[in-house]
């Protein structure tokens, strides 16, 4: 069976919405991992867990959406916490807790070696050092296709231009990347398609832009297509972009990063993850749907 490192962190999110606080299991990788796996896919979480009871409530949630937990590094130091507050648009601002947790705790110790069939890698994980070189110098050495999330946090780095920096040293070396809309132009001053077509030029094969309720784009070598979002009541947007993270690493699994890069094979599985995130959408917190859901639809 084919398999996927879903590398970064696992922490709590606390969510205001209306008012009431909730602890929902988050972070941007987490979200991945429990998406692709709840799809059927062999998602092996890639990260720190506490030992305390934040951690013990993210080893549950994980493990009972199915995600291999076995090359995950167990700590006895806190959780990140992450304290979202959900706008009228169902829009997620976040504020970090996140010094001297177990959730960055990667070095080459622990690392696995492999092999893999895909690696996604992305969100605060590839910021917060020393873990994010470590994490650097890992992934390069990797021999598969790396799906690169940038997942951009503001409020953890306000330094556009710093924060731009890390974000191309991970595109250097990647093969897919998906970024919301949001993220680029923060990122940029240039336009969307002067950015792509840089990134596409540098050597990556496919770039997933979301639009939020206006669905994605796909820039690949000479097309560009584009997906409207599904037609859903919305709760809040928490985990959505996560949710088609997940169904891209799915594409490249079941096509190889070749066989997805053909226009009709990439608008099934672009359509079938807006369709993914809609659910997301739908109810709140990272709580992606199970393949028999989605089947459905």
């Amino acid at each position: 069976m084919k398999s996927a490192f879903v590398v970064g962190e696992a922490l709590i999110d606390l969510v205001s919405h209306n008012g009431k606080i909730s602890a929902h299991v988050g972070g941007g990788p987490a979200n991945t991992a429990k998406a692709l796996a709840r799809l059927g896919f062999q998602s092996i979480f890639i990260g720190g867990i506490s030992h305390d009871e934040y951690g013990t409530l993210i080893e549950a949630e994980l493990s009972q959406s199915c995600v291999d937990l076995s090359l995950a590094n167990r700590l006895d130091l806190p959780t990140a916490i992450a304290r979202a507050i959900i706008d009228e648009s169902g829009r997620a601002q976040y504020e970090f807790e996140l010094e001297g947790t177990a959730t960055f705790s990667f070095a080459s110790s622990w690392l696995p070696t492999g092999p893999v069939d895909v690696l996604h890698i992305g969100s605060v994980a590839t910021l917060i050092e020393p873990g994010a070189s470590e994490l650097f110098k890992w992934a390069y050495d990797l021999d598969t296709v790396l799906i690169f999330d940038p997942n951009v946090r503001p409020s953890i780095r306000g330094d556009s231009e710093s924060y731009r920096h890390v974000v191309e040293s991970w595109i250097s070396i990647s093969d897919v990347i998906k970024l919301s809309d949001d993220d680029l132009h923060w990122l940029y001053q240039e336009s969307e398609v002067e950015v792509v077509a840089k990134w596409l030029e540098s050597g990556v094969s496919l770039v997933i832009v979301t639009l939020g309720a206006d669905g994605l784009r796909a820039y690949g070598d000479g097309f560009v297509l584009s997906v409207p979002s599904a037609s859903i009541h919305l709760v809040d947007s928490v985990g959505a972009g996560d949710t088609i993270g997940a169904v891209l690493v799915g594409g490249v699994l079941d096509n190889g990063l070749t066989g997805l890069l053909h226009q009709k094979i990439l608008l099934d599985v672009l359509k079938r993850a807006v369709s993914a995130a809609g659910i997301t959408c739908s109810r709140a917190g990272a709580n992606p749907p199970w393949l028999e859901e989605l089947d459905r639809i």
